[in-house]
């Protein structure tokens, strides 16, 4: 068990990645300081420099607890014995509903790892990023093994179903660029707006037709 020092660091770590996240989706990665992630959690960059030696080891950071994230919350969905078809629309729902409640570090994904950093990194940074796109490729893989069990069932439609996989996750997580989060905005309408550009991520392909996904 942690003892409190151990908790108060984690807890100092989470809420420097939220800043992080916050500064990166408004500035982006080349404008923002680590002045302003301090300005953002309302310290100093001493306590950001004790957690993190540069800002690409933070920006590295909330991209990996993005995907921590999600996979935590859509393997155990993919797990279920759901048909195919059911599942893969939970999943996406699920997806969309990590984008927006979750909108600055999810955006701060979106700029992508590669683009920042490749061929600039230290070696611990290239083993960040290593596991990184490993975490991505294995949250991929959640949507692509059930795209595939779909088509073989016979429920789902898919040409090439690991670009069908791209263009639906691709769809959803462009929604960082245009949705903006409304602290008015409900439970029920978050969820409510989070099935309805699931289904229209899905839709974009090929749409829905006789209780089957089409992609």
């Amino acid at each position: 068990m942690a003892n409190g020092s151990d908790r108060t660091e984690g807890d100092q770590r989470s809420a420097i990645i939220r800043a992080a996240a916050l500064a990166l989706s408004r500035r982006g990665f080349a404008a923002t300081k680590i002045y302003d992630v301090a300005e953002e959690l309302g310290s100093t960059k001493g306590l950001v420099y004790y957690h993190f030696r540069s800002k690409g080891d933070l920006f590295l950071a909330v991209h990996h607890d993005a995907l921590r994230m999600d996979l935590d919350t859509i393997a155990p969905l993919a797990a279920t014995g759901l048909a195919p078809d059911r599942k893969l629309r939970r999943m996406l729902v699920a997806h969309t509903m990590l984008v927006i409640d979750h909108n600055p570090i999810h955006r701060v994904v979106v700029q992508g790892v590669e683009l920042h950093l490749a061929g600039a990194t230290t070696p611990s940074q290239r083993r960040m990023l290593d596991r990184i796109i490993g975490l991505r490729d294995e949250y991929q893989a959640l949507f692509l093994k059930v795209l595939e069990d779909g088509v073989a069932a016979g429920c789902l439609h898919a040409e090439e179903p690991r670009l069908a996989v791209k263009v639906l996750l691709g769809a959803v997580n462009w929604m960082t660029m245009w949705y903006k989060p409304d602290p008015a905005q409900t439970d029920e309408q978050r969820a409510d707006l989070a099935r309805k550009v699931a289904d229209l991520a899905a839709g974009t392909l090929s749409g829905l037709a006789k209780g089957c996904l089409y992609l």
